[in-house]
């Protein structure tokens, strides 16, 4: 019957994590990322610490002191897990992505639609389990896009994984231009995805409220222009708006101060 959607996405974006996990040298595994804290052998390690938390396995020992960058209980179970792993080498930590996600999708192949279907807690709030596992793809979609930009890689900007991941930022922008933005009544604001994944949608404010639009209008009152992992680096906290907005990696057409305010709240990740 092949894999269910979501799961087929999970592959793609688990396979791509790995592959890229074997180009790394010694010292890539050591360089930062955008993630406060955290080196990339320790964004494999969130990854896989949260996976193999889906198999069931025993979660790393609680740890007694954090970093600032640690605020809250998940952020404690998050850190406990990279922490576990700081002392392995770059081939431990991909082989050991490789069996806990090959053993995940195994348990995922196996889910019936029905199973799939059950309601459960998600990191949104209630839903399917389904609806769970699209965030799953989101999640490490975007730390792959971490570790890229970390090492000066790109790549993986194309297919089902990255499709879903925009949508994910797409059906957000009614709350970011209508709260985080605070665009007036009647404005229009068009945003234009391009690169090798690409999108154009429009949201305008209407009886205080913002809400996407059919159609994008010809002339919005802004319109926001960015390649795919720029305007996901935005929307994903990663990027500083004003420097993106300075090196004309993200670009604002029509009303700069209504265009300029959203591109500066465009991240919306926690």
């Amino acid at each position: 019957m092949g894999d269910h959607p979501v799961v087929a996405e999970l592959a793609e974006v688990w396979t791509s994590l790995a592959g890229l996990g074997a180009e790394l040298t010694g010292d890539d595994w050591d360089r930062p990322t955008e993630c406060p804290g955290w080196s990339v052998r320790d964004v494999y390690s969130h990854v896989i610490g949260l996976e193999s938390g889906l198999l069931g396995r025993p979660p790393a020992p609680a740890l007694d002191s954090f970093g600032a960058h640690v605020r809250n209980d998940m952020g404690r179970g998050n850190e406990a897990e990279v922490l576990v792993r700081r002392g392995r080498s770059g081939p431990e930590v991909v082989a050991e992505l490789q069996e806990v996600t090959s053993a995940r999708l195994a348990a995922l192949r196996a889910m019936t639609d029905e199973e799939m279907a059950v309601e459960t807690a998600t990191p949104a709030g209630p839903g399917t389990y389904e609806f769970f596992m699209g965030i799953r793809v989101f999640d490490c979609w975007v730390h792959e896009q971490d570790v890229r930009r970390a090492v000066g890689r790109p790549g993986h900007l194309h297919g089902a994984a990255v499709d879903r991941s925009l949508a994910n930022a797409v059906v957000t922008m009614p709350y970011v231009v209508g709260k985080r933005a605070s665009a007036p009544e009647g404005a229009t604001v068009a945003f234009d995805v391009s690169g090798p994944t690409a999108r154009r949608w429009a949201v305008t404010v209407e009886g205080g409220r913002a809400k996407p639009v059919p159609d994008v209008p010809v002339e919005p009152t802004a319109r926001i222009s960015a390649d795919i992992g720029t305007f996901m680096a935005l929307a994903c906290g990663r990027a500083d708006p004003d420097a993106e907005l300075a090196a004309g990696r993200v670009t604002v057409h029509g009303d700069a101060e209504v265009g300029t305010a959203v591109v500066r709240h465009l991240g919306y990740t926690i």
